[in-house]
């Protein structure tokens, strides 16, 4: 399996969902949410539209068990995931899936997710196009996310906790960490 990373520049998360609007609405709906979420694909690709009908107007939340790991979330939804959900929604009330595949299966009726593989491919895509490139996947959703909260200044234990990784130490692998986060610290902070 190849190495995705993180989307870690304001300019480059401006030219990245530049390209996935030219390429598609759906995979920029699907990066706008699961950039929000922060949930893995896996779990983001089967939210239904009954689930988001079901969402409370208060406090939306999802309600799920993460298929990676069989532990029950709740996922609170931001105004930025909410609005696109109540969106697709209404383009789409006739959908069974938030993202539901437009291509023709052997059964008609049998409504799928749009597939992993087809997100993975656009992704990596679109990540070849903004500058500097950037190795892009379905996990650098999540991935920005938590470099995000990292870059504005989130203890690494709080985005352990979002991403619900079992140490810091994964969660700092996992949104990449490197060694010119590590220079920049001590340009930054002089005492």
């Amino acid at each position: 399996m190849n190495t995705v990373d993180a989307v870690k520049t304001p300019k480059q998360r401006t030219q990245l969902e530049a390209q996935l609007l030219e390429a598609s609405q759906v995979y920029f709906d699907i990066w706008k949410i699961g950039v929000n979420l922060a949930l893995r694909i896996s779990d983001l690709l089967t939210i239904t539209m009954a689930d988001v009908k079901a969402l409370d107007r208060k406090q939306p939340a999802l309600h799920l068990v993460e298929i990676k790991t069989g532990k029950k979330r709740k996922i609170v939804i931001n105004k930025a995931a909410l609005q696109v959900m109540q969106r697709r929604l209404a383009e789409h009330p006739k959908d069974k899936y938030l993202f539901q595949s437009a291509a023709v299966n052997i059964d008609r009726r049998r409504k799928q997710p749009i597939s992993r593989r087809s997100v993975g491919r656009v992704f990596e895509k679109v990540g070849q196009k903004i500058a500097p490139k950037v190795a892009l996947g379905t996990h650098s959703m999540r991935k920005t996310r938590g470099y995000a909260m990292y870059d504005a200044g989130r203890s690494i234990e709080s985005i352990c906790k979002v991403l619900n990784h079992s140490t810091p130490a994964v969660t700092m692998r996992y949104i990449g960490i490197d060694q010119h986060d590590i220079d920049q610290s001590y340009v930054e902070f002089e005492l």
